[in-house]
Parts: C-alpha cells; structure tokens; sequence
C-alpha cells in the first residue's frame, strides 16, 4: 500500500527539496586536511547518534512529502557498525527511487557485497590522490590500498554507478589530476573535481583555491578540450564534461567559483539529529528530541518545514560559501 503523497517541501524561495543527506556518524578512520582538524576533535557521544530506527522514523516522514533521494554520509558511514541494516531499512520505504553513499572506500572490501544485497544503488568514493606519499600527506595514513582494493571490490560487488569526488587541495593534488583521470577512465568510473571550501578558522582565500576552470586546463592540457555533457533534468551541483577521445566523463563542483545555490534541492540531518538547510548553515532545528518523545510523522515534517523557510537567499548562500563554514566538513557531513 502506497503512502499517500503529502506537499512538497519548499523553501521561501520556490526551491522544491527532495535530497536528504543523512550523516551517520561524525567519527572517521582518516584524518583529511581539508575535513578534520589535526588536533582538539572532539566526537559526539554514541548516545547523541541517532539510532537506525529513529532514522527510518524520520526518513519515513519526510518521503511523503517528496524526499526521493537519499545519501548516507557521515563522517565516515562504514566506521558505524552495520551500516547494511540501515540500507535495508532506507531501501523498503515508498518513495525512495535513489539510495546512496559517499565512503572513503577502505572498508569496502568488507561491506561491498552486503551494502549492495541491501539495497544500496550508488557509491560516492572520496578519492583525491592515487600516489601513496599525496594520500598518505592528505589523510594522515596508508589507506591507499585500503581504498583501492575497496573500489575493485565494489565492481565486484555489481555495483555499476561508481564516482569518484577529489577535493581540489591547492598546492597538493595538481600532480594527481591526470593520474586520477587516467585511473578512472581506465575502471569506467566518473570522477568529479570538488573546490576546496573554507573551513572554520582558515585562513585561505578563494582566490588562492585550485578553481574548476584550472582544472578542466589541466586535463585539456593533457586529453585535449573538454566538451560539455548534455545536461540532465535532474539538478545537481556538478557541471560535467566529455573527454575529447570519448572515453569517459569528468564533473566539477565549482563551489566556490560558481556556486548553486539557486538551484540547490538539499535538506540535511547530522548524526546528531540536527536538520540543517544549508551545508553552511550555523543553525539547525532539532529532531531527536521529537522522535525520542513520539512524535508524529506530521509534527516532524513541521519542524522540517520550519527549517526550509528559514532557507536564506541563493544570493547570501554564496556569500557564506566564500566565508567559510561554521563547523568542520565532518560534523555536518559532506
């Protein structure tokens, strides 16, 4: 039995949300520069997360409403036991025609096949170097292998729509662009260049950020020049682009260059139980307190509508974007 449809979750400015990014957690294994901060990391108690069932709960009220797309996130998801149960929870509910992950892949080798038996469709693969010394000096580790045995266990695994995102660290990974590309097109994957964003306390400047332009200069450079892909119907923060040979796409988040605000479509809820309309938002509105009290599914969806109205302009976004974020990547949830 279908659940009947509810109206659409809408911002003061016309944007209709139908992504929801779930964080799972906010602990990791890895210690990427551009996410967490070296020292003074402080993680939330395990009693503050979320259980799986008031995450069902909560994405069980929303989907009426039109959330159709979700992401699980964290964080590092799979650092969460039995993360496979939460898929399979997330997958069975009405409405929700797209279930995916963004993971730094090295304990796929693990999970893959039960991740994907579940009913997960998509992975996300945080990969930003493929040379052992770059991702060791951006991670903080030797996961490398890790993460590459994870990405050829997920194929394995038979899962088809495989992207790889590479945070565009200024000074560090322009001698990965090429060898990043050359890997992906070699597997089949997507791979997609994200800006650098801000983090609390920085001191970069936009300006000094390795831009999506420079990029696609790097790859042309090499590959010849890019050609824009057809633009699907689907909104999206990427800009994606052909290779000159044909073999395979490449996108790039232009976050701070060229922000999308306008047309972003994102709710987000922390591990935590916060709901939050803007990856840059210092405010959030509680859900955890509700759901652990019983509250309905339709005093939910209020508190979620709250939250969108208080979206602020496309134009202020940007603006905040430039300014940097109010919480580490990590304890929002990327």
């Amino acid at each position: 039995m279908e659940t009947p449809r509810q109206p659409p979750l809408i911002d003061s400015y016309g944007r209709v949300h139908s992504t929801l990014r779930i964080s799972v957690t906010d602990r990791c294994n890895m210690r990427c520069t551009y996410c967490m901060p070296t020292q003074d990391v402080k993680f939330m108690p395990r009693s503050e997360l979320l259980s799986f069932e008031e995450i069902e709960s909560f994405v069980r009220a929303v989907a009426p409403c039109g959330i159709r797309k979700l992401r699980l996130t964290g964080g590092e998801p799979l650092v969460r036991s039995d993360v496979p149960e939460l898929v399979a929870k997330l997958s069975s509910i009405d409405g929700v025609d797209d279930l995916a992950m963004t993971t730094n892949a090295t304990r796929l080798v693990k999970y893959a096949q039960s991740l994907k038996d579940a009913g997960l469709m998509r992975l996300n693969i945080s990969l930003d170097a493929v040379s052992p010394r770059t991702h060791r000096e951006l991670t903080g580790g030797d996961y490398l292998a890790d993460a590459l045995e994870g990405i050829v266990a997920a194929q394995e695994a038979g899962f088809r729509q495989i992207r790889l995102n590479a945070v565009a660290v200024t000074g560090v990974i322009e001698d990965e662009v090429a060898p990043l590309a050359e890997f992906a097109r070699k597997l089949g994957l997507e791979l997609r260049f994200i800006e650098q964003m801000p983090q609390p306390g920085s001191d970069d400047a936009p300006p000094l950020s390795l831009t999506g332009q420079r990029l696609r200069e790097l790859l042309s450079a090499k590959y010849g020049d890019l050609s824009p892909a057809p633009r699907s119907n689907e909104s999206q923060p990427a800009v994606d682009y052909v290779y000159a040979d044909g073999r395979g796409v490449v996108g790039f988040v232009d976050t701070i260059s060229n922000p999308f605000c306008d047309s972003c479509d994102r709710l987000r809820i922390s591990a935590d139980g916060k709901a939050a309309n803007c990856l840059f938002s210092a405010d959030s509105w509680d859900v955890r307190g509700p759901l652990r009290a019983g509250a309905s599914a339709a005093e939910i969806v209020e508190i979620v509508r709250a939250c969108l109205a208080a979206k602020i302009s496309p134009e202020d976004s940007a603006k905040r974007q430039i300014e940097g974020m109010a919480q580490p990547m990590y304890r929002v949830g990327g």
